[in-house]
C-alpha cells in the first residue's frame, strides 16, 4: 500500500494564541509542533503498512519549521517526507490548503498510484474539522470521515465511526481518503534509533511552480474566508480561590454540595 499522510505544523496549544492585524493566525509567539491529532493520522497509516506492507509518506505546507512536524511523521515509522514551502502560501485558507495538498498528492503519484490519503480529525489551531472534505473533493476520492476504527480488505477500506447515538461501518473502494478520530489508536512514541534515523531522512521539498499552481490560488489573494474579528478571551471573575490550611478538601466539597455540582 502506497498511503500519504496530511499533518500540520501548529502552534503549542498550551501556549499564548492569537491573530496578527491581518486575521491570520500569529505564528510567531512560541515553538510550535506537530498537530496533536495529526499524530493518530500517522499511526493508523503506519498501523496499515505493518499490516499490508508499503509504505508511508507524510506531506505538510507551511513555512521553515513546519519541517519539524514531518520529521515527527518519520520517527513514527514513515519512509518518506514531503514539505511544500512558498512565500505565498502565507494567509492561506482551508481552501486554497486543500488544493495545495492535493496538487502535491498528485505529484507523489506519479512515483506510484496512492492507494490511501489520511488526515487527522481536525487541526488544533484552527478546528474547522473541513479540510479532509475539501481535500477529497479535490481528488475526486471517496471519503470516510472520522473514524475510529480503519481496516483494509482487498481493495476496499472500512471505517468504523462511533456517533452519539449509533455506530456506522462504512466502506469506500481504494483509492479513498479516510480522517481518523484520537479514538482511532494510541500514537506510539518514537525510540532513540527511530529518532536518529528520521535525522538522516531528507525532506523533499516542493514550491508552488513545482506543483504547477500560481500565487494568486493561495495566500491571502486567495483566501475564500477570512477572519472579520477576533477578541482576547476576558478573565474568568467568577474564580473561588481556597487557600490550603488543612482543610481544603472540606470546603471543596462544601462548595461543591451547596452549589450542587455533586
Amino acid at each position: 500500500m502506497k498511503i500519504v499522510v496530511c499533518v500540520k505544523h501548529v502552534p503549542d496549544v498550551q501556549g499564548d494564541r492569537g491573530f496578527t492585524d491581518d486575521g491570520t493566525v500569529d505564528r510567531g509567539q512560541g515553538d510550535g509542533t506537530l498537530n496533536e491529532l495529526d499524530e493518530n493520522a500517522v499511526e493508523a497509516a503506519v498501523q496499515l503498512v505493518e499490516q499490508h506492507g508499503g509504505e508511508v509518506t507524510v506531506l505538510t505546507m507551511g513555512p521553515a519549521d513546519a519541517e519539524d512536524a514531518v520529521r515527527r511523521g518519520l520517527q513514527m515509522g514513515a519512509a518518506h517526507a514531503v514539505h511544500v514551502q512558498d512565500d505565498a502560501l502565507e494567509g492561506s485558507d482551508a481552501f486554497a490548503t486543500a488544493s495545495v495538498l492535493a496538487a502535491a498528492v498528485r505529484r507523489i503519484a506519479e512515483d506510484g498510484a496512492v492507494d490511501l490519503v489520511v488526515t487527522g480529525m481536525a487541526s488544533l489551531d484552527g478546528l474547522m474539522s473541513v479540510l479532509p472534505s475539501l481535500l477529497a473533493a479535490r481528488l475526486d476520492l471517496p471519503q470516510a470521515t472520522l473514524a475510529a476504527e480503519v481496516t483494509v480488505d482487498g481493495g476496499v477500506v472500512r471505517v468504523r465511526r462511533e456517533l452519539d447515538h449509533a455506530t456506522e461501518v462504512l466502506e469506500a473502494p481504494l483509492p479513498a481518503l479516510v480522517s481518523v478520530t484520537d479514538q482511532a489508536n494510541q500514537p506510539r512514541y518514537p525510540n532513540f534509533k527511530a529518532i536518529m534515523a528520521a535525522r538522516k531522512t531528507p525532506v523533499t521539498t516542493w514550491s508552488l511552480a513545482d506543483l504547477g499552481l500560481d500565487a494568486s490560488e493561495v495566500g491571502a489573494a486567495g483566501a475564500r474566508t477570512r477572519v472579520l474579528e477576533a477578541t482576547p478571551r476576558p478573565p474568568r471573575e467568577d474564580r473561588v480561590l481556597i487557600t490550603d490550611e488543612g482543610d481544603a478538601g472540606v470546603r471543596i466539597a462544601q462548595y461543591l454540595v451547596e452549589n450542587r455540582l455533586v
